[in-house]
């Protein structure tokens, strides 16, 4: 599959069958993570695999009330908590090099995509989720004072396709040399 067909094509699926994902399948997967840019490169991603049932279900109880992904946390075979060691990127010498400060939530949404990408190229499906209570899944998960969750990610099979979401078209988003105030309209 080449690159512009897997970012057009994949989709957040929040429906999984039970077919396991083969360990060697996760471990390609990781592999996308590894390979992500990072600011100065500092790969500041650390990534906890949650295959126990009680284990997932603990980090359900964490999700945003009502939040569409908690069924697809409980059906897929491997969740995974994109977690990022604070502190390092956009640092130099322990100083924010600039005044976005941490880096770690842009670097952890490329190495997000990444994996995600991976796993749609694989036939597998993916959700980013960021509304939960990351304090307590930080708990859960054992995680160090300098590491904290960022996203939660299952994966497995889709159930079912997922949908085709409606894109701004570019005009209403590109500008060049300037920005230009235009007048926009809803994409949906």
């Amino acid at each position: 599959m080449d690159t512009m067909t897997c970012i057009k094509n994949r989709r957040s699926v929040r429906r999984f069958t039970e077919q396991e994902v083969p360990d060697e399948i996760l471990e390609e997967l990781l592999e996308a993570v590894r390979w992500a840019p990072s600011w100065h490169n500092t790969q500041c991603w650390e990534v906890v695999v949650v295959r126990d049932k009680d284990n997932k279900e603990a980090i359900i109880e964490q999700l945003s009330p009502g939040n569409p992904s908690a069924r697809g946390v409980r059906q897929a075979p491997v969740v995974l908590v994109f977690c990022a060691r604070i502190g390092i990127s956009g640092y130099i010498k322990g100083n924010p090099l600039t005044v976005k400060g941490d880096w770690s939530m842009f670097d952890m949404g490329i190495a997000g995509q990444n994996f995600c990408l991976a796993a749609h190229a694989r036939g597998l499906g993916t959700v980013h989720i960021g509304a939960f209570n990351h304090k307590q899944v930080d708990r859960i998960l054992g995680l160090p004072e300098e590491v904290e969750s960022v996203e939660i990610i299952p994966l497995g099979y889709p159930a079912h396709p997922g949908l085709k979401p409606t894109r701004k078209e570019k005009q209403q988003f590109v500008h060049y040399e300037k920005y230009a105030v235009s007048t926009r309209s809803d994409p949906g």
